[in-house]
């Protein structure tokens, strides 16, 4: 069995994720992003935990956006919630 973590995306994320906004990032995500999370998805280069009510989630610094996922232990998956620009994210 395989130590990896396994990926699915909100309909939010893909849905955003398809827009031309992010066009410059789809690629960088599936190729460098997805592969660096799925082996290491909490102690990862860029990654830090939310504070608060928020304190389930996980936060990918990529460039000027961030990219926010939950994680599910018992089924060792990611759940990509939502990816925007650094000055929308937090409000």
């Amino acid at each position: 069995m395989s130590d990896e973590y396994r990926i699915a995306e909100t309909d939010q994320f893909s849905k955003k994720l398809e827009s031309k906004k992010f066009n410059h990032i789809r690629k960088k995500l599936y190729e460098y992003v997805y592969p660096i999370l799925k082996r290491e998805p909490i102690f990862s280069p860029n990654t830090k935990k939310l504070k608060g009510e928020l304190e389930n989630i996980f936060r990918y610094r990529l460039g000027n956006f961030r990219l926010f996922y939950s994680i599910e232990e018992e089924t060792k998956t990611l759940i990509f919630l939502d990816i925007s620009e650094r000055k929308d994210s937090y409000r």
